[in-house]
């Protein structure tokens, strides 16, 4: 009489230390695109606002969460506790704790880069500093503030920060306006640029600005207005950026030697009151973006992809947004923007920042309270 009630009883409690077992396969969705399906599995989850990550190189991943924690994350998705020796940052609004990278030489010399909201008299500017990495300890050591944006302001918004090495081994760091848009048109502040420094923060002799009177000699370019996104594109070694538009007008650029990209006197969007932006789209002396959106989707960071996991994908490149909550993959040909595909819009997720793995496979950061790191990779 008690066999035919065991025998559910028993299906159910091995289905349940499976599901037990395998939290993350549980976790994981199915998503669609033109040319794939896709598996998205969270690998590690409850982390504040992680805004940027860097590959180590045993596949760890350093990941930083806005409040001012960095965190170690393992392959296997298992997060450490806050390292020590992280700078005090200015946590408020779009400020805190931004982007990490690694050195060239990191290898030999253990050096990571971190980009933050420091600050200073006058309220907060954008800071670069450098440390050297003891994962025994969790720790960084010899820490070193390299740049600081100058003057500091007011206010929460737009602080650029993410940091690019380029072929040349210069460090690439992005800044934005912090909502005082008529000084991105002003050179002898930093406000919208792209800087260009050494490691050690010198100033490289062949900056376009350097020994000209009225400009900073860290200018690489000016008249941006929030590029928080930022890749290398390893097939010719230029820099590309993703800026934030207001209504509309998000770009992107390839930041050239001395040039001025407009903000705010031109743009594709609107102000938010929906008033006119400037004199419109284009003026004499100011260069074009490369793309654009209207409406703006909220970029966050952006990568090339040279893997071979998605064959079909090799050379293209991906942008997340904030506030269409989706991966964006662009077809690139002879450097320009053939078309576009939108990813993961199902998911739901605010995307922050993209990083192809040193397996092929893309990795997102979500921008939410309870962010995650997640892979994506093929079904098959």
């Amino acid at each position: 009489m008690t066999k035919p009630l065991l025998l559910p009883l028993l299906s159910a409690l091995v289905l349940l230390s499976v599901q037990l077992a395998c939290p993350a396969a549980e976790a994981q969705q199915r998503l669609s695109s033109e040319d794939y399906d896709l598996v998205l599995t969270p690998i590690a989850e409850g982390l504040e606002h992680p805004w940027g990550m860097a590959f180590l190189p045993d596949g760890s991943l350093l990941v930083t969460e806005r409040p001012g924690r960095l965190r170690l994350v393992s392959p296997e998705g298992d997060v450490s506790d806050p390292l020590d020796g992280v700078p005090d940052v200015y946590a408020s609004g779009q400020g805190g704790l931004l982007d990490v990278a690694l050195d060239p030489g990191f290898a030999q010399n253990g050096l990571v880069y971190l980009s933050y909201a420091e600050r200073g008299d006058g309220g907060a500017g954008t800071a670069v500093a450098r440390a050297r990495l003891n994962r025994d300890a969790l720790a960084l050591t010899d820490l070193q503030v390299i740049f600081r944006q100058l003057p500091k302001s007011s206010g929460g918004r737009h602080f650029g920060s993410r940091l690019v090495f380029g072929a040349q081994g210069h460090l690439f760091v992005t800044l934005g306006e912090r909502g005082q848009r008529e000084r991105a048109q002003d050179p002898s502040v930093n406000r919208g640029q792209v800087v260009r420094i050494n490691p050690d923060g010198s100033i490289p002799s062949d900056n376009p600005f350097v020994d000209r009177d009225g400009y900073r000699p860290e200018i690489w370019s000016y008249g941006h207005r929030n590029p928080q996104g930022a890749a290398l594109n390893p097939w010719n070694g230029e820099v590309w950026t993703v800026e934030h538009g207001a209504a509309g007008g998000d770009e992107i650029n390839i930041p050239k030697a001395g040039r001025n990209y407009g903000w705010p006197v031109i743009s594709y969007g609107r102000h938010y009151s929906g008033g006119k932006i400037g004199v419109g789209t284009e003026k004499a002396g100011m260069e074009q973006p490369l793309y654009y959106w209207d409406p703006s989707i909220a970029p966050g960071d952006m990568d090339f992809y040279d893997g071979e996991a998605f064959a079909d994908w090799k050379g293209d490149l991906f942008v997340t947004a904030l506030k269409y909550r989706l991966l964006v993959r662009l077809e690139l040909e002879d450097g320009k923007v053939q078309r576009e595909e939108r990813l993961l819009a199902d998911f739901g997720k605010r995307l922050r920042d993209v990083q192809q793995g040193p397996d092929g496979y893309l990795y997102l950061l979500t921008d939410e309270d309870e962010g995650a790191l997640l892979r994506l990779e093929p079904a098959d």
